[in-house]
């Protein structure tokens, strides 16, 4: 084991522990750190884009993008966040940028607020909420983990060469079936129902979190960045690290939304 997989390892452990604390205690805790990561992956968005070299369109992206996070923060119903959501982003889209950036600092708004929204509201307070959380990181964490070792183990042809290199299709077929069974041994270590409507849910979770991930590389490739930044050691910034759950937290979102409201999106679906 090199000394690089180590400290990544090592890393993931202490990530994982601190996720699962908060999330086991759920409520405001959890916006806490929902809101935190929030605003420290859209910190590395405006690096890599190039806004954060202009300081006063970067403060006011900043002062836009907390107006949502803020209201997260606080519980306040997401019939009222999704709107002001909607005005800030349409505010960032009309800040003047001679050079075109500063549609890159709007689109930023929505990359980072809709998954603090979808999994502040299928966290909530409840014991459906934490059974949906824990459902939502063994899929997007095993298919993670199982992409990159599976990928290694076996090659073959690449997945999307012109954007990530080292994904190949057999990590990416390895990951979405381990991503599935990890998701599914939770719900029925939970005592959830786990029928094939959940292992259709978790196959989509998990091709949604691949799709993140290659579109996280996407963004770094084109303004020619190699991580988000340093801030994890052994695996670059928060936005490296999260890439895959920011898409499919707000794939479950979305997907309890229509089963039981936009307010109760766990209830419906991993409510007993």
């Amino acid at each position: 084991m090199t000394s690089n997989l180590r400290l990544r390892i090592l890393s993931a452990l202490v990530m994982a522990a601190v996720a699962l604390g908060v999330t086991w205690i759920g409520d405001w805790p959890f916006r806490i750190l929902a809101v935190l990561a929030g605003l420290a992956i859209y910190a590395e968005w405006t690096t890599i884009s190039g806004i954060s070299s202009r300081r006063g369109v970067s403060l006011a992206y900043f002062v836009l993008v907390g107006i949502p996070l803020l209201l997260v923060l606080f519980g306040v119903p997401v019939g009222v966040v999704l709107p002001a959501l909607l005005a800030v982003f349409l505010l960032g889209l009309a800040i003047p940028g001679s050079d075109g950036k500063s549609r890159w600092g709007a689109w930023g708004i929505l990359y980072v607020v809709l998954p603090v929204v979808s999994m502040s509201m299928v966290r909530g307070d409840t014991t459906a909420g934490l059974v949906g959380i824990l459902f939502l990181f063994a899929v997007v964490w095993g298919t993670d983990i199982f992409a990159y070792f599976i990928g290694r183990a076996i090659g073959g042809p690449k997945l999307a060469p012109a954007i990530s290199p080292g994904k190949t299709w057999s990590g990416a077929v390895g990951g979405v079936v381990c991503g599935t069974a990890a998701g599914i041994a939770v719900l029925m270590v939970a005592g959830a129902s786990a029928g094939w409507a959940f292992v259709a849910i978790a196959v989509v979770l998990s091709v949604l979190s691949q799709i993140g991930d290659l579109f996280e590389s996407w963004i770094k490739r084109r303004f020619g960045m190699k991580d988000s930044s340093s801030f994890i050691p052994g695996h670059g910034g928060v936005m490296d690290r999260l890439d895959g759950l920011v898409a499919a937290a707000f794939g479950l979102y979305v997907i309890g939304w229509l089963v039981s409201g936009a307010e109760t999106p766990a209830a419906g679906l991993f409510g007993n």
